[in-house]
């Protein structure tokens, strides 16, 4: 029985899976408090972001660390005239790149961090060359990052159910930069030769609002979670989000099956290189038997999903992270060891 809309499965509704997901998501958050607090500094550390990334600033109102995610002591601020009294300063790297940008004038404060950020890939970070012997620590996706900050995790759970979304389409993806030279658009290319992908976003002219993107995607079996670049542990909302989160088996191309496996269940998605050809993934695809397809949620039962979406949160954990960070540690090769 191949998956056509002759044969969908009714497993519940889409709107019902969002709905479970959304209280999941502040259900862990409980979880994660306990965590998170488990290494709480003995002062109030400041944390000073020396510029919003993207310039994107978002509310610090009230005690932002601990309200929303549970981490104590912990002060987030982009106000530059505390430089001298802050602990640790953030500096994001694709502003780095800027023309423009200004780094601090004055001198070091005697036991002051400075933390290099990023969750872009090397691919797409560049003159990383220019800023040795400068950083004291990293914050990325990277898992042998000081602050290991991924996009997604997986969590424990025993509460709640997952009723996989009603579905009408077989593969979609979705993209909002295509360029002809990336690993991923030959991909494309050559899969769309065998079956039809319906493909949204920017680069091809059929943008998703915010809120229509997870309900879109729910509608497919599979969604095409293609890295625009790889690397190690570079797994993106693609996978976390776009897949996972919307109820898609994700269809991947980034680092090994190995590399994600550290992260996911082996059994929760599909690697390009489970195939020896791009023509027999199209087949595996279009032959799926409902009872084949269900065994890619059998993970559900024992996790669920985290998304990290939010800077704040990911700037708050660098004082969970704090009393256990190195402290005489000095990145003299930031490019060697971004791209090793």
């Amino acid at each position: 029985m191949s998956m056509t809309s002759r044969h969908r499965l009714r497993s519940g509704s889409a709107l019902g899976s969002f709905l479970v997901l959304a209280t999941l998501v502040w259900n862990i958050r409980f979880v994660l408090f306990s965590s998170y607090g488990s290494e709480a500094p003995s002062h109030t550390l400041t944390i000073l972001i020396w510029h919003w990334p993207f310039h994107h600033p978002l509310n610090l109102s009230g005690d932002v660390c601990l309200d929303l995610y549970g981490i104590q002591s912990c002060q987030l601020t982009p106000n530059r005239k505390q430089y001298s009294h802050a602990d640790v300063v953030v500096f994001h790297h694709h502003d780095l790149e800027k023309k423009g940008f200004d780094m601090p004038t004055e001198s070091r404060p005697p036991g002051q961090k400075w933390v290099w950020a990023t969750l872009e890939s090397p691919s797409n970070s560049h003159g990383l060359g220019i800023w040795n012997n400068i950083f004291n620590w990293t914050l990325s996706y990277r898992e042998d990052s000081d602050i290991f900050v991924p996009y997604g995790q997986m969590v424990p759970k025993s509460f709640v159910t997952f009723d996989i979304p009603n579905k009408t389409g077989l593969v979609t993806w979705v993209v909002s930069s295509y360029r002809k030279s990336q690993e991923r658009a030959s991909f494309f290319k050559e899969l769309s030769s065998h079956l039809k992908v319906d493909i949204y976003g920017k680069a091809v002219k059929k943008p998703l609002c915010s809120s229509c993107l997870l309900p879109t995607v729910s509608r497919y079996y599979f969604y095409l979670a293609l890295e625009n670049s790889v690397h190690r542990d570079y797994i993106t909302e693609k996978l976390w989000q776009n897949s996972f989160v919307a109820g898609a088996v994700p269809v991947v191309l980034g680092p090994s099956r190995k590399n994600y496996e550290r992260f996911v269940p082996p059994d929760s998605f599909i690697h390009l290189s489970d195939f020896n050809s791009t023509k027999n993934l199209a087949n595996f695809l279009v032959s799926m038997t409902p009872e084949r397809y269900h065994q890619f949620f059998r993970w559900r039962k024992r996790y669920a999903v985290k998304t990290y979406t939010d800077w704040r949160e990911r700037f708050c954990i660098i004082c969970s992270s704090y009393s256990s960070l190195p402290q005489t540690k000095v990145y003299s090769d930031l490019e060697g060891w971004f791209w090793e």
